[in-house]
């Protein structure tokens, strides 16, 4: 049997964020509120110069100063959510960095975060002027929570 080249490159994705968990901490992320106060699993250089809150969700803290992305209660009900990792992707991605592998749950993981650069990244591309970074600041917040360059 034949595979179409779509099927061998979903089955061959090759995993490279472009910046690390601490990188997108300093740049500002999730509201400053992602991990609701427990960081203690995390090395602590990556929250020296992160922006975080003491109060909850603040999208002033996001690097693009707007809020990006869905409620952890969809995340739920999209089934976007592993027993794992309860707090969601970025959790996920925090861990596989630090080294921890599960086959099954770094597919899934990657396999979505692949998707999300495949369809977010073409349309800054192509709505928005190289270098204009107050062009779609909700869609680049969005791409810098999955570890893509939001200054493309």
């Amino acid at each position: 049997m034949t595979r179409s080249p779509k099927t061998k490159a979903r089955r061959d994705i090759e995993f490279a964020p472009e910046l690390s968990p601490q990188q997108m901490l300093e740049l500002g992320v999730f509201g400053g509120a992602y991990f609701d106060g427990d960081i203690a699993e995390y090395p602590p250089e990556w929250f020296t110069n992160a922006n975080l809150s003491a109060n909850g969700f603040d999208a002033d803290l996001n690097r693009f100063g707007v809020a990006a992305g869905q409620s952890r209660a969809v995340w739920q009900e999209k089934g976007w959510i592993t027993t794992d990792d309860p707090l969601g992707w970025f959790q996920w991605y925090c861990r596989y960095s630090m080294g921890r592998r599960l086959p099954g749950v770094d597919a899934f993981q990657i396999r979505r975060w692949y998707q999300f650069g495949a369809r977010h990244l073409p349309q800054i591309r192509k709505n928005c002027e190289p270098g204009d970074v107050a062009c779609r600041p909700r869609q680049r917040q969005a791409v810098l929570q999955w570890a893509y360059d939001p200054f493309v």
